[in-house]
C-alpha cells in the first residue's frame, strides 16, 4: 500500500481547505443565486473532492432555486471531473452521489450522473473542447524530475508551454485556459512562481497575447490555506477568456481567515479603479489594468503593483534610445581558466591580446578596486584574430586546446579559439556603473574607461546621463523597490540585478530633473549614501513617499 506521503510525492496532492475553495468560487460568481445548472464546470484534477463538495452544493442549491421541475439527467453536462487514481474517482463518484440522493435525487440517476461527471483520465492528454464555462482546482504540483521520460515527453507535445523547467501545473493553466468558452473563467490555486521565473514565460505570453484577461490575483503565501503545511507560494488567479480589464489584486497575511476571505470577494465584485481594501488580514487595490507581454509580472503590495502601473503609463524606461542608455552584460569566455588570467601569472603573448577586466572582486567594497584581472583576447575590433599572425597567442591557446575545443561554441564552428560572447570594443572608451547580480540591497559601483566587464556583471552606460547622477538613482529605494518587484528572488531574500529586470525599471528623463536634483543624487553616489540617495530619488519622481 502507497503511504499518503509518498502519493503526494508522486501525484503531487496538496488540498485545499474549503473556505478557500469558496472564496474562489465566489471570484468566480458560481453561487446559487445564479442558474448554475445552465453552466458547464470543469476540475481537471478531482482528487479526493476538496472542490466537488462545495461546487456540488451549489449546483444542487441552484437547482433547487431555478430548476426545480428539470429532470436529474439534465445535470448530465453540469460538471466535468478528471483524475489520474481510481481510488480518487471512485471516491469522487460516492461523494457527488451521496450529495445526489441527499438533495432527492433518485438512486440509480445519481450513481448515472456520478459516472459521467468524474472520469479516470489525464486531463493534460485529453482533447478539449470550449465549452467550459468555469475551469477551477488546484493543479497537482509535479516537478518534471518525478516524471517519467515518455510521459514528459508526451506533455510536453501536448502542452507547448510547458518549455524549460515547467512544472506540471503549467500544462493544466494551458489546457484550462483552452476549454474556456467566451468570457468563461479559469480559477487555480497554485503556486505562483510562473509569475515570474523563466519557465513561466510562455504561458505569461498565451495570456497576454491570447484573447485572455487577468481579472484577480490574490497573493497567499503566508495564509493556511491547505490541509497539510507546504513551502508552495500560493496565489488565488482568475483569469477569463475575453477583453483584459481592470483587475482585482490583493495580498494576504497568516492572519487571513474565512471572514477576511469574504470581505475580500465582497469588494472584489464591486470595486471601481482606485479602489483599495486595507485590512491586518489583507491588502488590496483595483489596478485599470494588467501588465503586458510575456516578461515577468511583478510581485509586492497592492499598493506597489498600482504604483508600478502609474510608472509604465507615465515614465520611460531606463534603457532608452532618447538618452543613448544601454544596459547588457559582461563577457563569457566558456574557459574562465583559460583566458582569464592574473597580472602575476600572466601567459607569454602580444602586448596588445591583454584587456584588463573588471570582476565581481573588483566591486564588493562599492567602490572599484581592480583585482589585476586580464582577459586573454582573441579579438581585434573586426573580428576574430588569425592565430597565423599572432605566434605566442596561437602556442598559448594550442595549449589548451582540448578544453577549447569543448564547449559548446567551439562545437558549432571551426574557429574553436573564440570566446562566447566578441568583444565590444567601444565598452573600453567610455566609463560605466557595474552592478553585481545576487545582491540584498542595489549596489551600483563607477568603472572607468579602459576596464571591460566580466560576464558575472552587468553594466549600464548612457549619452546623457552623469553616471554619478545616475548612480545615485540606481543606489536609491525607488529603483531597487522596481528591480525586486520584477526579479526572481532567490532564498533569504536576495535579489537578482539582471539586465531583464534593469529593463523594466522605469525613471524620469535626465531633462525633466531639476539640476539641483541631480546634483544630490550625484553627491549621493560619491558617498554611498542610500538615505540620501532615496531622498533626491523621490523629488526627481515628484513622490512624497514609496508605497507601502
Amino acid at each position: 500500500m502507497t503511504s499518503p506521503a509518498s502519493v503526494r510525492i508522486e501525484y503531487g496532492e496538496v488540498f485545499t481547505k474549503r473556505w478557500v475553495v469558496d472564496l474562489i468560487l465566489d471570484l468566480c460568481d458560481y453561487k446559487p443565486d445564479r442558474d448554475l445548472t445552465q453552466l458547464r464546470l470543469v476540475e481537471p484534477s478531482v482528487g479526493s473532492g476538496a472542490f466537488l463538495g462545495p461546487i456540488l452544493d451549489r449546483l444542487l442549491s441552484a437547482k433547487d432555486k431555478h430548476a426545480g421541475d428539470v429532470p436529474w439527467l439534465a445535470l448530465r453536462d453540469s460538471i466535468r471531473c478528471w483524475d489520474l487514481q481510481p481510488d480518487h474517482v471512485k471516491t469522487a463518484q460516492a461523494l457527488a452521489a451521496g450529495k445526489l440522493v441527499d438533495a432527492g435525487c433518485p438512486e440509480n440517476d445519481a450513481h448515472d450522473l456520478a459516472r459521467s461527471w468524474i472520469h479516470v483520465g489525464d486531463f493534460l492528454l485529453t482533447r478539449h473542447e470550449r465549452s467550459a464555462d468555469l475551469v477551477v482546482g488546484n493543479p497537482p504540483y509535479i516537478r518534471i524530475e518525478d516524471l517519467p521520460e515518455e510521459l514528459l515527453a508526451a506533455y510536453r507535445a501536448n502542452c507547448p508551454t510547458m518549455g524549460g523547467r515547467a512544472d506540471v501545473f503549467i500544462g493544466f493553466y494551458e489546457h484550462g485556459l483552452d476549454s474556456l468558452m467566451p468570457d468563461g473563467r479559469l480559477a487555480f490555486i497554485c503556486a505562483d512562481r510562473w509569475m515570474r521565473n523563466a519557465y513561466g514565460k510562455k504561458l505569461r505570453g498565451k495570456i497576454a497575447d491570447g484573447p485572455f484577461s487577468v481579472d484577480t490575483v490574490l497573493t497567499m503565501h503566508d495564509a493556511e490555506a491547505f490541509e497539510t503545511e507546504v513551502s508552495a507560494y500560493p496565489a488565488v488567479t482568475v483569469l477569463r477568456r475575453g477583453k483584459q480589464g481592470p483587475v482585482a489584486t490583493g495580498l494576504t497575511t497568516d492572519i487571513f481567515r474565512p471572514e477576511d476571505a469574504e470581505r475580500f470577494s465582497t469588494w472584489a465584485e464591486a470595486s471601481q479603479v482606485g479602489d483599495s481594501l486595507r485590512l491586518q488580514s489583507v491588502t488590496a487595490a483595483r489596478l485599470p489594468h494588467w501588465h503586458e507581454g510575456d516578461s515577468s509580472w511583478p510581485e509586492g503590495s497592492p499598493a506597489t503593483l498600482a504604483w508600478l502601473e502609474k510608472l509604465e503609463d507615465t515614465l520611460p524606461v531606463l534603457e532608452d534610445k532618447d538618452t543613448g542608455t544601454k544596459i547588457s552584460i559582461g563577457i563569457a569566455t566558456g574557459a574562465d581558466a583559460v583566458y582569464i588570467r592574473h597580472k602575476d601569472e600572466l601567459p607569454k603573448v602580444e602586448d596588445d591580446r591583454l584587456i584588463p577586466l573588471a570582476m565581481t572582486a573588483d566591486v564588493t567594497t562599492g567602490e572599484f578596486r581592480w583585482g589585476g584581472k586580464f582577459l586573454v583576447s582573441p579579438w581585434r575590433p573586426d573580428g576574430l584574430v588569425e592565430l597565423a599572425f599572432y605566434k605566442q597567442l596561437s602556442a598559448y591557446f594550442k595549449s589548451h586546446e582540448g578544453q577549447l575545443r569543448g564547449r559548446n561554441v567551439a562545437k558549432r564552428s571551426d574557429r574553436w579559439w573564440r570566446t562566447i560572447d566578441r568583444l565590444n570594443f567601444d565598452l573600453l572608451e567610455r566609463p560605466m556603473l557595474v552592478l553585481a547580480d545576487l545582491r540584498a540591497r542595489m549596489q551600483p559601483v563607477l568603472v572607468p574607461k579602459e576596464y571591460y566587464p566580466h560576464h558575472n556583471l552587468y553594466y549600464v552606460i548612457s549619452d546623457r546621463w552623469d553616471l554619478e547622477a545616475l548612480g545615485g538613482l540606481l543606489l536609491s529605494e525607488v529603483i531597487e523597490r522596481q528591480v525586486a518587484a520584477y526579479c526572481v528572488k532567490m532564498r533569504g531574500g536576495t535579489l537578482r540585478f539582471q539586465a531583464q529586470y534593469l529593463r523594466r525599471v522605469r525613471c524620469p528623463h535626465p531633462d525633466d530633473i531639476d539640476v539641483d536634483v541631480l546634483s544630490d543624487l550625484a553627491s549621493a553616489f560619491r558617498n554611498g549614501d542610500r538615505k540620501a540617495a532615496t531622498t533626491a530619488a523621490l523629488r526627481a519622481y515628484d513622490l512624497d513617499s514609496l508605497p507601502e
